[in-house]
């Protein structure tokens, strides 16, 4: 299983709860932030509710 990083790219300024809370679960916060997960099918399926919002690289 492969791993993902998941960058903040955009505001979540008006935009809908859930994907407020979509990208909190994430562990997005600030604008820039970058986290790592495994890209599991939770994830992935998290990453395309918000894909307009971040950017998302494969790593090692």
């Amino acid at each position: 299983m492969g791993k993902i990083k998941v960058t903040k790219v955009k505001s979540a300024i008006n935009r809908t709860k859930s994907q407020k809370l979509t990208l909190e679960a994430l562990g997005l916060r600030k604008m820039g932030q970058t986290v790592e997960h495994d890209d599991s099918p939770n994830i992935l399926g998290m990453v395309n509710k918000v894909k307009h919002l971040v950017s998302v690289e494969e790593t090692k």
